[in-house]
């Protein structure tokens, strides 16, 4: 018994072995293969395309110059069946990196045997054939091996001594010097040329303006040969014209004035009967009303006039009345307070000097709150005095002035009552 295998067209399967000790083998890709169990042995090879970077690095070349060139080689395993053997041969069981090196370990070989036979100049400017010549010279090593190369081409090269750049410069200046000789040598030419062209157009202008001139002036000539006949007809026409319509005009002027003197005769007629329609209208709509507006109002003012005596006449009642009263109120309040006035007179003699010092007494408390009344609104009062004994000194004094300033105001002598006497410690 055994399993049917099958591989894709991007790698190679190879089946070894058989029955009876046989050493046949073979060799399938994009297909299927029957092998045996136990007896027979299934191994894949990757037919997919390999891309090498060779690199050779100061290599010198013919001339003893050492150059750094990099390629780039496209390489896979051949399928016909002699080859694919051959490299079944020799990398089957290795993976895709270990058939790389050896492949690229070859072409960097024969790469760097082809520089030393070559010229700087032979590389840098071919590199076509240097890449073809590579290729040609791999190609039978590689294939041995059963790889083929499908490609190789050179993609950088350089230098460590600014040769190339040294050999682009020469021959940029070369080219440059060229360039400017055939552009000197083209705009010599071409100022030539140019130079030539003018003189060409310069003639044939002249040639043409002279033709020109001439043609003008006999258009010029006969055009005012038929400007002069046509003004003289024109001319002629326009008085006959002018004659015909002044004969017309004067007829039609005649015809409207006849026509004014007819419409003026009848718009004083109609003027006329306007003015007497407009004078009736006048009397009727104006004159009538008026005189009846001027009666209307006369009234009006007759019984507004009556109106306002009268009210002139209650309005003087009133106050009559209001004053009368307001008089016997005054009379009244008058007595009343004298009255007081002499009650309180009579009490005041009655006690004399005991009397007057009861009113300053009662009164010196409401004299004391008006005076301390800006202090209700201080929050706090400092006295700058280091010596408690002056600021009680300082009030004994005020209150020993108390007395002789309320006798200034009242004429009465609060030294005399014995309580403010010992207060105060005024002498009497």
């Amino acid at each position: 018994m055994g399993n049917c295998h099958t591989v894709g067209p991007n790698e190679a399967l190879v089946v070894s072995g058989g029955c009876c000790g046989s050493d046949y083998k073979q060799y399938v890709f994009g297909g299927w293969a029957w092998a045996w169990w136990c007896i027979s042995d299934t191994q894949r090879i990757s037919l997919e395309i390999m891309t090498l970077q060779p690199r050779c690095e100061d290599v010198e070349t013919a001339e003893g110059v050492a150059l750094t060139v990099t390629g780039v080689a496209q390489v896979k395993i051949m399928t016909e069946k002699e080859l694919l053997a051959v490299a079944c041969e020799q990398f089957l069981g290795k993976n895709v990196q270990d058939i790389k090196n050896v492949v690229l370990q070859t072409l960097e070989g024969h790469l760097r045997s082809i520089l030393g036979t070559l010229t700087v100049e032979q590389i840098y400017q071919d590199r076509d054939q240097f890449a073809k010549l590579v290729r040609e010279v791999a190609a039978p090593d590689v294939g041995r091996m059963g790889i083929e190369i499908l490609s190789f081409t050179i993609k950088d090269v350089y230098d460590k001594v600014d040769y190339l750049s040294s050999l682009g410069k020469t021959q940029t200046a070369v080219v440059q010097r060229d360039a400017d000789i055939g552009v000197a040598e083209a705009e010599r030419d071409a100022g030539i040329r140019e130079a030539e062209c003018k003189k060409e157009m310069l003639d044939v202008k002249f040639m043409a303006d002279t033709k020109i001139a001439d043609s003008k002036r006999a258009f010029e000539l006969q055009k005012s040969a038929f400007s002069e006949e046509v003004n003289i007809k024109t001319a002629e026409a326009q008085l006959a014209y002018e004659l015909q319509g002044a004969r017309e005009q004067q007829k039609i002027r005649q015809e409207e004035i006849e026509i004014e003197v007819v419409q003026r005769k009848k718009q004083i007629a109609v003027e006329a009967q306007e003015i007497l329609r407009t004078d009736k209208e006048l009397i009727a709509t104006v004159r009538r009303p008026a005189e009846a507006e001027a009666h209307r109002i006369q009234q009006i003012a007759e019984g507004e006039k009556v109106k306002q005596v009268l009210l002139a006449q209650a309005e003087a009642e009133k106050i009559r009345k209001i004053g009368e009263a307001e008089a016997a109120v005054i009379e009244a309040m008058g007595k009343a307070e004298a009255e007081r006035m002499k009650l309180k007179a009579e009490a005041y003699q009655k006690y004399g000097d005991a009397a007057k010092m009861a009113l300053v007494l009662e009164a010196l408390p409401q004299i004391a709150a008006k005076i301390a009344a800006p202090l209700t609104k201080v929050d706090e009062i400092v006295v700058l005095s280091g010596d408690n004994s002056k600021f009680t000194s300082e009030v004994n004094r005020l209150l020993a002035e108390l007395p002789a300033s309320v006798h200034a105001l009242t004429g009465v002598d609060l030294s005399k009552i014995p309580l403010i006497k010992k207060a105060t410690g005024v002498q009497v």
